[in-house]
């Protein structure tokens, strides 16, 4: 099949199925120019109006221009030049935005880091970013500090979530936060001390569209988590074609997340697009179903998004009548574990009884910056849930898709399953240092996703499921070969296979097989072992231990996963 000649009648589906009231392209409000520039824009015209509201601490344009053009300053003076990655170990924070404009206003590298690492994660992440300069929250300085002899870092910055937690919040505090206080981190920097004392003028650099910004995590089914190499350029378009596509002109509006903020996801709402659209965004530091009905009602949110289990959870709350949700217009789910259906869908209208519906949000990856298709519009008689899940809708304009057949990668008819293939203005570059998997994801400007998905007769994209390497634990990315690799490194363990049991809570559990090194037999337990690796990898991706006589191998040496399944 020809792939120029399939590809544009596509183009011509999506073109005719593109509701009405959509523009055909996305709208940069003052063009195509750094983020930095869109903060400063911003500062200058709506100075007061708060980016980020913190459980009731504002944070506002002008504040957030100033404060990051005091980091640029701090990290020229501490002899970071453009290029070089800063890791940023932070939860959900106003601190997270003014570290990233900062780092990105010098054209340093911004490398979010997850703040549930622990030392053997944090060690290979750092070393492989080759990050020179950390921010962590003070909870965490004890890890950074344990591990900062064993990697490239030079300094270490520290704040804590409590700097900006408001003295009597408009939002209910969860317990897990009113319990914490600020931690002695003696040798480090304390940001918030920094800020006060900090100048704002920092070199004149010039930092380009192209430029290296970001470098975002992903896993991978070989091998450890890959950095994707972003650029300015990808945030744009992303912000671009998400303010354009998610609603009716949603940057007069006010938006909520508690996504976490080191998610390309979490950044794309919370720390990008309310800069690039001038919006204000309601910042939650985890989920809390009171803090997120108290946020709606007394902010007037129109604009929200999160996991489907948790929308559920807010449907169900028994106090739910309380609270005024009419102000919500754009409601996009994820379906992880729970999956979008009609049922939901008429849950939520009978209960919220506002203007909003629930919706699939979007089919994305790291790799492009998770925003790739919108669903806007194609609601009207549940036309989006009467067909196969999940149902991801249309390329944002300027993306798109193809199925290609899993083996020959020649393109498949409409209607066949197969591997999603997708090329987009806000495709990766590369994997950072790693050559020989970009070469294999990426050909011809096209990135082979090995995800599983089809495209309908209309052109509508359906993804039917991850490669089936991957794991997804409370919607986290577990990927089995990371956790192999980790648990390898135990000096009892001779090998280990880890695979997935499906769980009607989490939605998969990672199983994790070893076969003991001869000595060791008998001398230690499988609850050992998992207190092991609870010490080693973020609490997620902690497996259930059962230690093996054998493993079962292939003829090439491999462990025959098959086998492994049918033990559970």
């Amino acid at each position: 099949m020809n792939k120029l000649i399939y590809l544009n009648k596509l183009k011509e589906l999506w073109q005719k199925n593109r509701p009405s009231y959509l523009p055909e392209e996305p709208r940069y409000p003052f063009g195509r120019i750094p983020l930095t520039e869109y903060l400063r824009k911003r500062a200058h015209l709506t100075p007061n109006k708060p980016v980020i509201i913190f459980y009731g601490n504002e944070l506002t344009f002008k504040q957030l221009d100033d404060l990051s053009n005091r980091v640029a300053s701090f990290l020229a003076e501490a002899g970071l030049k453009k290029g070089d990655r800063v890791a940023v170990y932070l939860s959900n924070c106003p601190q997270f935005l003014i570290i990233f404009y900062g780092i990105l206003k010098l054209g340093c590298v911004h490398v979010p880091v997850n703040p549930m690492f622990k030392e053997s994660e944090l060690i290979y992440e750092l070393n492989d970013s080759g990050a020179k300069l950390i921010v962590a929250d003070d909870i965490l300085y004890p890890i950074v500090k344990a591990v900062k002899d064993k990697t490239s870092l030079q300094q270490i910055v520290t704040t804590s979530i409590t700097d900006y937690l408001p003295d009597n919040p408009t939002i209910p505090v969860h317990k897990s936060l009113t319990a914490l206080s600020k931690q002695d981190c003696s040798g480090s920097i304390d940001l918030m001390e920094m800020l006060k004392k900090q100048k704002q003028d920092y070199p004149n650099i010039e930092v380009s569209l192209d430029d290296v910004a970001a470098l975002n995590y992903t896993g991978g089914t070989t091998g450890m988590p890959k950095g994707c190499v972003h650029t300015q350029n990808n945030m744009l378009y992303t912000a671009a074609s998400a303010t354009t596509y998610a609603g009716k002109k949603p940057e007069i509006g006010v938006g909520l997340t508690y996504l976490p903020v080191f998610w390309i996801a979490g950044e794309n709402s919370a720390v990008i697009i309310p800069v690039f659209s001038g919006s204000t965004t309601i910042l939650l530091a985890r989920w809390d179903v009171e803090a997120m009905l108290e946020a709606i009602d007394r902010y007037r949110v129109n604009v929200t998004g999160g996991v489907l289990d948790n929308m559920v959870e807010l449907m169900e709350y028994p106090e739910l009548e309380a609270y005024d949700l009419s102000s919500l217009e754009v409601v996009g789910v994820s379906s992880f574990i729970k999956k979008l259906n009609i049922d939901y869908r008429r849950q939520w209208e009978k209960t919220i009884k506002g203007k909003s519906t629930l919706r699939e949000a979007a089919y994305g990856l790291t790799e492009t910056h998770t925003i790739d298709t919108y669903t806007t519009g194609m609601q009207k008689d549940d036309m989006d849930l009467k067909s196969k899940p999940v149902f991801c809708g249309l390329p944002m304009p300027g993306t798109e898709f193809l199925i290609v057949d899993f083996d020959t990668k020649e393109p498949l008819p409409l209607e066949k399953e197969g591997e999603i293939i997708v090329r987009s203005p806000s495709l990766l570059k590369s994997y950072w240092n790693k050559r020989e998997e970009t070469t294999k994801a990426l050909k011809d400007g096209w990135l082979y996703t090995g995800d599983i998905g089809l495209l309908d007769k209309q052109g509508y994209l359906h993804f039917l499921g991850r490669t089936k390497e991957m794991l997804k634990v409370k919607g986290m990315s577990v990927f089995p070969s990371e956790l192999e690799m980790i648990i390898c490194r135990h000096p009892d363990v001779e090998g280990c296979g880890v695979v997935g049991k499906p769980d009607s809570d989490k939605g998969q559990v990672p199983f994790a097989f070893i076969k003991l090194c001869p000595e060791s037999e008998g001398k230690i337990s499988e609850e050992e072992l998992e207190n092991w690796c609870k010490g080693n990898m973020a609490k997620y991706k902690a497996p259930v231990v059962r230690i093996t006589k054998e493993l079962p191998l292939t003829e090439t040496g491999k462990v025959k996963k098959i086998d492994l399944i049918k033990k559970l």
